[in-house]
C-alpha cells in the first residue's frame, strides 16, 4: 500500500518508528538491533555498507529472530563512500530489492545518480519505475542538495536533487538534505503528496553540512512535517537517521540521544484521537 496522505476514511494505527543502522555507523548492525531493542524502536533500517554483516540476509534475518524487531527498509549502496559495494548502479539496485524480499520488507532506498553516471543517471527515472514493477518493492527515491564549494553550489545529481517534480512514484524525505538545499520540508511533503513513501528523521541547519542532527536542533519545520503525516493519513515509515560520533565520547550519551530522538517522532506523529485504532 502507498504512502496515504488523504484524510483517513477509517482507523489508522501509529507510524512505525525504526532506527537506521546509519546511526550508529561505524559500528554494524547487529549494534543498532540492539540499541533498537532496548530504547523501544518498531524495527531497524539497514544501509548496505562495507561491512558484510549489512549485505548478508541469513545474518540479518537472525538478528531479526534475535532481537524480535523487523528490517522495515533497505538503503541501497548509492552513497559515494559505498560505490565499491556490489558493483555497477542497477546491480546495487537489484541487490538490495533482492535483500529486501529476503528480510520481508518492501521499501528500498535510494540516492539519484551522480552526474558522471551517465547512460545510468540518463535513463534513471525510466529505470526505477521498470525496477518496482520488476523487483515488487517501492523504489523510494531520497531528496539530496547541490554541494556547496567556496559558497557557490554545484549540480551533483542527474536527473535532479530534487525528487518533488521528478516522475518518481515513491519518495523518501530527509530532513538534514532538505536543510542543505534550503528547502522547506513541510511544504515538499505536502507538494509529494501520496508518492511520500518513507521518511528519514533528522535535522540540519543551512550550514552546507549534511549534519544529520537529532530531530528539533535544527531550523528545518521537524515537529509540524511530523503532524501534518500523522493528520493526513500517512501509511509509510520513519526511520531515525541521526549521526551519533560526537556523543559516543560519554557513555550513555548515544542512547540518550536515540531514545529521545524516538521521543520525539512518537510525540509529533501521534494520531488525531478520532484517527487510531
Amino acid at each position: 500500500m502507498n504512502a496515504r496522505l488523504d484524510p483517513p476514511q477509517e482507523p489508522l494505527g501509529p507510524i512505525p518508528v525504526a532506527l537506521s543502522t546509519s546511526s550508529v555507523y561505524p559500528l554494524g548492525p547487529d549494534h543498532a538491533f540492539a540499541v533498537a531493542k532496548d530504547l523501544g524502536y518498531d524495527g531497524v533500517e539497514v544501509m548496505v555498507t562495507g561491512n558484510s554483516l549489512s549485505r548478508d540476509g541469513d545474518q540479518l534475518h537472525a538478528l531479526v529472530q534475535r532481537f524480535g524487531i523487523p528490517v522495515t527498509a533497505i538503503h541501497a549502496p548509492t552513497l559515494l563512500l559505498t560505490q565499491q559495494v556490489w558493483g555497477g548502479a542497477w546491480t546495487k539496485i537489484q541487490r538490495s530489492a533482492l535483500l529486501a524480499h529476503e528480510l520481508g520488507c518492501d521499501v528500498v532506498v535510494v540516492h539519484p545518480p551522480f552526474r558522471w553516471q551517465g547512460k545510468y543517471a540518463s535513463g534513471f527515472e525510466e529505470g526505477v519505475r521498470r525496477a518496482n514493477e520488476t523487483y515488487g518493492v517501492k523504489i523510494a527515491v531520497e531528496n539530496m542538495y547541490r554541494w556547496r564549494t567556496s559558497g557557490n553550489g554545484r549540480e551533483m545529481y542527474l536527473p535532479h536533487w530534487d525528487p518533488v517534480p521528478m516522475d518518481y512514484e515513491y519518495v523518501t524525505w530527509d530532513f538534514s538534505h532538505a536543510a542543505i538545499g534550503r528547502v522547506n520540508s513541510l511544504e515538499a511533503v505536502q507538494a509529494l503528496g501520496e508518492r511520500l513513501t518513507h521518511v528519514h528523521l533528522t535535522d540540519g541547519n543551512d550550514s552546507g553540512t549534511d549534519e544529520h542532527l537529532p530531530p528539533g536542533r535544527g531550523t528545518q519545520p521537524v515537529a509540524e512535517t511530523l503532524q501534518f503525516l500523522a493528520a493526513s493519513g500517512f501509511t509509510g515509515g520513519v526511520a531515525a537517521e541521526v549521526s551519533t560520533r560526537r556523543y559516543r565520547k560519554v557513555p550513555g550519551e548515544l542512547e540518550r540521544v536515540l531514545g529521545e530522538t524516538l521521543e520525539f517522532a512518537r510525540t509529533h506523529l501521534q494520531r488525531p484521537a478520532a484517527d487510531q485504532d
